[in-house]
């Protein structure tokens, strides 16, 4: 079964990095083949969506909005305290921030409802996560006005803030086929540093 596992995730890495090879992608059709597993819950649209300007709050209570991660992209978690699968996927997303966070990538955990700061930092504690941002929503209106009406909900963002895909429930975020994902994305779309004024 390792063995199996190990092959399909040689295969997925390769075919994300043939993907980068272009340009730009083509189209969500390229992406879309490399689902598996939990993946293929993964929704892509045909074309972005335009996000949302509400705002959420900081670890430190300020007011912050998608616009602070523009030239990013993002893996967008909603989650509670409270709420099982979260609790289940949220190592997932850490090793895959562990994996990719940087200029080019992040995952941004918000946790909507009530959700006090003691309870976040209790729960990120006990499942040993360290590397994740500690994102409030407590009105709701952030989620809601992302269309988040269950928990988990988890939206990847492009470069420009608009979502380009959603899965709903919870997912292995740091499977081989999310880290094929999340590589063609970075691959075929780079930052330009050479780009000034």
């Amino acid at each position: 079964m390792k063995v199996v596992r190990k092959i399909i995730g040689s295969a997925l890495l390769y075919t994300a990095v043939g993907f980068s090879a272009n340009a730009a992608l083509a189209d969500m059709t390229e992406l879309d083949a490399l689902r598996v597993g939990d993946m293929r819950k993964l929704t892509f649209h045909s074309e972005p969506v335009a996000s949302t300007d509400a705002t959420f709050e900081s670890s430190e209570g300020m007011p912050i909005g998608l616009g602070d991660y523009e030239g990013q992209f993002l893996v967008l978690n909603f989650w509670a305290t409270w709420c099982a699968p979260c609790r289940k996927e949220m190592p997932s997303l850490s090793a895959l921030q562990t994996e990719f966070g940087g200029p080019d990538f992040n995952v941004l955990t918000v946790a909507t409802g009530r959700n006090p700061p003691a309870a976040i930092e209790r729960f990120f504690d006990e499942i040993e996560v360290s590397n994740l941002p500690y994102h409030r929503d407590p009105r709701q209106g952030f989620a809601r006005s992302m269309g988040v009406l269950g928990l988990p909900v988890t939206i990847i963002l492009d470069r420009d803030g608009q979502e380009i895909a959603r899965l709903q429930g919870d997912a292995d975020w740091h499977s081989d086929s999310a880290r094929a994902i999340v590589a063609a994305l970075i691959a075929s779309d780079p930052l330009d540093d050479t780009a000034t004024n």
